[in-house]
């Protein structure tokens, strides 16, 4: 079946109307790509008309997405998100998607011991990439607000900082380290000598670096230090979490550290933190005997 050069046409110019709102509306560049690939691959598989979709195109659809593409039940659960949205907030259409599917399985996030952090800091011979790193654990910030970070949204004084209109468009306070200050004011003062950014970390032209340089050289640093371990920015964000429960920090404070919406999220690192247990008497050896 083809589609008509006509709907394909509509769907397209709906499709960059979409994408224009999403921009307008403060949506990140990954969530709107995302929804993008989602909502073209079912406008090709559609053969018509996006405004004509029923709810049995839609469940066609993320059958042929576990069936034939072998698709994750992640990738569906995206996918159904990315329609629904189309449809109910850019459309104003209600198609009665009623399509339950099952939750994503949470997994216990892997995190680095302390001895791992300071290994990985140990072999970064860049003093840039070091900070970086260090950066990155002791805020807990996303590698994506960790590359866009300005000098303007850091309070050396007070030791902390300002990620602006992170993931959900909320603003919210980080803790910064006084070693870091301290190493990283040292750092500026010989990057100023040669170089102007506005950015925290910045590329040898004063631009933002990418998420991917990050990535590249964590894995170089970790291999280097021998860590069996996968190593990701992300879990340095999860390594930073489990430390504060492991001492003791209020978790609502670590869910507004960490810019979590809700505190079921912050919750699964209640399940890494096993130490505090291990603490713990066991009723039966407070027994006299």
């Amino acid at each position: 079946m083809q589609m008509q050069d006509k709907d394909k046409d509509n769907n397209n110019a709906l499709l960059k109307k979409f994408e224009e709102e999403l921009n307008v509306m403060g949506y990140s560049q990954k969530t709107i790509e995302t929804y993008l690939t989602y909502l073209k691959g079912f406008s090709e598989r559609l053969y018509k008309d996006l405004r004509l979709a029923t709810s049995d195109d839609v469940v066609s659809f993320l059958s042929y997405l576990k069936l034939e593409k072998q698709e994750s039940q992640a990738t569906l659960s995206l996918a159904l998100s990315a329609i629904k949205h189309f449809y109910k907030e850019f459309l104003k259409q209600n198609l009665n998607i009623d399509i339950k599917l099952p939750k994503k399985a949470k997994k216990i996030p892997v995190v680095l011991t302390s001895k791992e952090i300071s290994e990985l800091i140990a072999s970064t011979s860049n003093q840039r990439n070091k900070l970086i790193i260090e950066f990155l654990f002791s805020t807990g910030v996303r590698v994506s607000e960790c590359v866009n970070m300005k000098l303007s949204s850091l309070n050396f004084e007070e030791y902390t900082g300002i990620v602006i209109s992170g993931k959900g468009n909320k603003d919210r306070v980080i803790i910064l380290s006084k070693n870091w200050v301290e190493e990283y004011k040292k750092y500026l003062g010989e990057r100023e000598k040669n170089l102007k950014s506005d950015y925290v970390f910045c590329s040898k032209t004063g631009s933002p670096l990418s998420v991917d340089t990050i990535q590249k050289f964590l894995k170089v640093s970790a291999k280097k230090a021998g860590l069996a371990k996968k190593i990701s920015p992300h879990k340095l964000r999860h390594s930073f979490a489990t430390s504060l429960l492991e001492s003791d920090v209020n978790i609502r404070y670590i869910q507004q550290l960490l810019g979590h919406a809700n505190l079921n999220t912050t919750q699964i690192y209640t399940k890494v933190n096993t130490n505090k247990l291990k603490e713990i008497t066991n009723p039966l050896d407070n027994m006299k005997k």
